[in-house]
Formats: structure tokens, C-alpha cells, sequence
């Protein structure tokens, strides 16, 4: 159990600047993971293992990608008690995302609004954080489970995406247990564009045969799934899903940040430009869940992620579909606490 409660050190970080409360929580992170300091932050991991896409997690509660972009606090992050940790999005080249101010919390709504736009120090360095942790020394049966998500930078032409992609691929697999393929962040020119059909399409296409060239090299088979959006219609899921299928991934992460206000009209900063995090997602990101599972039929790997703020909201993913979530904003609302309490009511959920 945590030495130091959240509900303490909440004030304090809330009183300040959502981006820098955020790169201070991160610095005291780093420079404390390896040090007595980190049982202020360490909880018991509840062993719940999952077996999904060829890999054993020790629980269905994960860390989404955006929260440790350049992989500093992979031991420290996985001393909160998740089964598997996703960091990133890292981009070929460092760049330094969008100006600032580009972070807003709507605390009425349990919300972030966020434009960071994939800023990160660039392939090498994220490669070299990744080689730096520790977690893989593990003495556990089921160690913890790393996912390093991948982006495009934002110069590169959209008609050229592949290429950043595919540079980001080579560099990843060696050390991913996953890799996932971020097409839905609203924060980077046209990303999304590459959900559509013939752009995913190429797109997946020239993955899976990169991949393929990646398993012969390396000798193994680095399981990859595809973030999407939650503002997709029906028909755009289901035509996502036959893509996947198609080009066997092995998963998928449901869902990104939303362009959605309807939920925070009237709130201060709901017109800020960017993707929509916290409570107000949590029915489209279940909704698109549901529409996936419908689409993809029982096993095929479903990563939950969106407005996971209690352990009903985390059970209410499983319930749409998914098999494992993800937390974000509910880490910055509620602490470390919501880690144990999602996999326990999930572990609950699904023994029953």
C-alpha cells in the first residue's frame, strides 16, 4: 500500500499549471523509481493473469500511452500496480508537439482537454529510456507487460505517414512486448485521416509486411494492435474491424480522446481545442467497444480505454467487450489507489 495518500499531494498538483503539475509528477517519478522514496507510490500488484494475443498479462489494468512519452518511468509507473504499461507516442524525429498552453483540466467533469500533439524526444532517446528499466529483472511468473506506441511526426506529409511509422517499427520491436499503432490522436494534422478505408488499408498493409520481415530478423513475433478514435459511426467501426482482420493484427485499443463538448458545454476551457479525456468519453469509448467485439466475435484482443475515473467504469469495459483497460485521466483525478481497485472489481467481474 502507498505510503503517501493522493488525496494529499492532489491540492498541491491541481494548484499548479496542468502541463507543468504533470512534468513535475513525471521528474520526481524518474529520480525516485530506483530509491526507498518510490514505497510513497508502490502498491501490491493483484495478480489476476490474462492470457491475450500470445502474451501473459498479470492483470487487466494498464497504463495508456501519453502519460510517459519518452519511457522515464516505466519502474516507477509499474510500482503502481498495473499489469502492463504502454508509453509513448514516440515519432521518428524529437519535436516539441504544439505551443503552449495545451493542457486544460475541466475537474467538474472529471476531464482533460489535451493538444500536446505527440511531443517527445524522438526515437533514440525513447529507445535508450526503454533499455534503461528494470522491470524485465522481474523474479515474478507473469513480469510486467511493456507496449510502446508509435507515431507519425508532424512534418511528414500524411501521404507519407507509412514511412514514419515503419522507421518507428524497426527501431520499437526488439524490446516491445506490443507495439501499438496510434491513428487517432486529434492532435496531429490529418492523423486521423488514416482510419479511413483505402488509408488504413495501406497503411496496415505495409505493417504486417514489414512485420513479417521483423519476425525473421529478430525471431520473434511482436504482437500489434491499432488505437482508434471513439468518433467513429457504426459503419466506420465495422469497416476498421474487417481492416484489421485482413491484415491480422493482433489487437486493437478502444478508444483515444474525443472531439465531443456536448458533455462539458458551458465549462471553463470546453472550447479549447484538442481531445476530450476523463468521464464525458467513457460512453462513446464503450460504445465503439461494443461495436467492435459485434464485429470482430469472440478473441480477438480488446484493449479498453476512456473514462476510466471507478472500478465500475473499468467494469463497464469489460462488460462492452473489452478484455483489459487502461487508465489515464483517472490516474490524475484519483490517484494510484484506482489501479488496485479496477483489477480487483474486474478480477471480481470476471470470476463470476
Amino acid at each position: 500500500m502507498a505510503l503517501l495518500p493522493y488525496a494529499l499531494a492532489r491540492p498541491f498538483l491541481f494548484g499548479l499549471d496542468a502541463e507543468t503539475a504533470h512534468e513535475l509528477t513525471m521528474a520526481s517519478l524518474a529520480s525516485t523509481q530506483y530509491t526507498p522514496l518510490s514505497f510513497a507510490y508502490r502498491s501490491t500488484r493483484v495478480d489476476d493473469p490474462i492470457e491475450l494475443a500470445g502474451l501473459k498479462f498479470p492483470n487487466r489494468v494498464g497504463l495508456a500511452a501519453g502519460l510517459d512519452k519518452n519511457a522515464r518511468c516505466i519502474d516507477g509507473l509499474a510500482a503502481m500496480g498495473f499489469g502492463f504499461i504502454e508509453v509513448g507516442t514516440v515519432t521518428p524525429k524529437p519535436q516539441a508537439g504544439n505551443p503552449k498552453p495545451r493542457v486544460f483540466r475541466l475537474p467538474k467533469a472529471n476531464a482533460l482537454i489535451n493538444r500536446l500533439g505527440f511531443n517527445n524526444d524522438g526515437l533514440d532517446a525513447f529507445i535508450a529510456n526503454v533499455q534503461k528499466s528494470k522491470f524485465r529483472q522481474s523474479s515474478s511468473k507473469t513480469p510486467l507487460i511493456l507496449g510502446l506506441n508509435i507515431g507519425k511526426n508532424a512534418t511528414t506529409p500524411i501521404e507519407h505517414a507509412a514511412d514514419d511509422y515503419l522507421v518507428c517499427l524497426n527501431g520499437v520491436y526488439p524490446h516491445a512486448d506490443y507495439v501499438t499503432v496510434n491513428i487517432s490522436s486529434p492532435n496531429t494534422k490529418n492523423l486521423r485521416a488514416l482510419q479511413g478505408d483505402e488509408a488504413l488499408d495501406a497503411l496496415l498493409s505495409a505493417i504486417a509486411k514489414q512485420r513479417d520481415n521483423l519476425v525473421k530478423q529478430h525471431g520473434k513475433r511482436v504482437p500489434i494492435f491499432v488505437k482508434i478514435a471513439p468518433d467513429l459511426d457504426a459503419t466506420q467501426v465495422d469497416v476498421i474491424a474487417a481492416t484489421l482482420k485482413r491484415h491480422e493484427m493482433d489487437g486493437v485499443v478502444a478508444t483515444n480522446t474525443t472531439l465531443a463538448r456536448d458533455a462539458v458545454k458551458g465549462m471553463r476551457h470546453a472550447e479549447e481545442a484538442g481531445g476530450l479525456s476523463g468521464s464525458p468519453v467513457l460512453d462513446a469509448s464503450n460504445r465503439v467497444i461494443s461495436q467492435l467485439r459485434q464485429a470482430l466475435g469472440k478473441g480477438f484482443p480488446i484493449i479498453g480505454v476512456g473514462g476510466v475515473m471507478s472500478d465500475l467504469d473499468a467494469v463497464s469495459k469489460v462488460k462492452a467487450g473489452a478484455d483489459m483497460v487502461q487508465i489515464y485521466t483517472g490516474l490524475i483525478y484519483k490517484g494510484p489507489a484506482l489501479v488496485t481497485q479496477a483489477a480487483l472489481a474486474i478480477q471480481q467481474q470476471v470470476s463470476n
